[in-house]
């Protein structure tokens, strides 16, 4: 029995060894023996059936502090597209990606037209042309949120998104938003928005970007252009339009009927 000791201690001390570095260092999510990490829940989600349509399950969290994106696009002067990724409560994590799902971390995913486009691991992404054309071509460009398990965040078990649509690649870049696009953001909350509904000034000619996020699904509606989109929970989605007409228009929502703006254009 005495001799059985060294030998106790040593195994022992090879499987601490061996346990202590099996993560590598790489920040990732302790989960019950038997499970993945993709089946860890508490504070980081609760992990769907259903998936974002691409085969990755959807991990749902609450409402409040949850992971947010807005996507903008701009042509580049040389080639393509410059895709710029705007987050809150997440940060791009590319050094933990295929570990466990933290809340608020993880990478960014590219869609054109409801296809896997590239993967993102930054604020910053150039699209060239020729990546488009090998994806068959497409305008509708969807940037998603992912955990580093891979699982997609989703609020309202909608997967958290925002979306652009691509214009005319060998257009000349469009200017500076600030010099001739005024953006109104606008979000939809427990039926109430905010900011609350006010009027917008708009010079004639200038052009008209609407970035509204909602809590719930809606259509987003603007009177006098007739320009309307989708509102799926939980994604930001984006309507940009040249104010090419004066008056006063009304930018509301079909399903709640909200009020959501006035956009005076002189």
């Amino acid at each position: 029995m005495t001799r059985a000791r060294p030998a106790l201690a040593l195994l022992t001390a090879a499987v601490l060894v061996l346990g202590a570095g099996a993560c590598g260092g790489r920040a990732t999510t302790h989960h019950k023996p038997g499970t993945s990490h993709a089946e860890d829940t508490g504070s980081n989600g609760r992990l769907l059936k259903a998936d974002d349509g691409d085969g990755h399950r959807l991990r749902q969290v609450g409402a409040d502090g949850a992971p947010e994106v807005d996507l903008a696009v701009q042509p580049d002067s040389e080639d393509g597209w410059n895709v710029h990724l705007t987050v809150r409560n997440f940060r791009f994590t590319p050094d933990s990606v295929g570990g466990g799902a933290l809340a608020g971390r993880g990478h960014a995913r590219l869609f054109l037209d409801g296809h896997p486009l590239a993967r993102v691991y930054g604020a910053w992404f150039h699209l060239p042309a020729s990546l488009l054309r090998a994806a068959g071509g497409g305008t509708r460009l969807t940037a998603g949120l992912y955990a580093d398990d891979h699982t997609a965040w989703a609020v309202g078990s909608a997967p958290v998104r925002a979306a652009a649509t691509l214009g005319d690649a060998s257009a000349s870049p469009a200017a500076p938003p600030d010099e001739n696009t005024t953006t109104v953001d606008i979000t939809l909350k427990g039926g109430k928005v905010s900011p609350a509904p006010g009027r917008t000034e708009i010079k004639k000619g200038r052009t008209v970007r609407l970035r509204v996020r909602s809590d719930r699904d809606d259509v987003l509606h603007v009177h006098g252009y007739d320009k309307e989109a989708k509102l799926p929970a939980g994604q930001t989605v984006t309507i940009t339009f040249t104010a090419d007409r004066t008056g006063l228009f009304e930018v509301e929502t079909h399903e709640s009927d909200l009020l959501l703006t006035q956009l005076v254009v002189r």
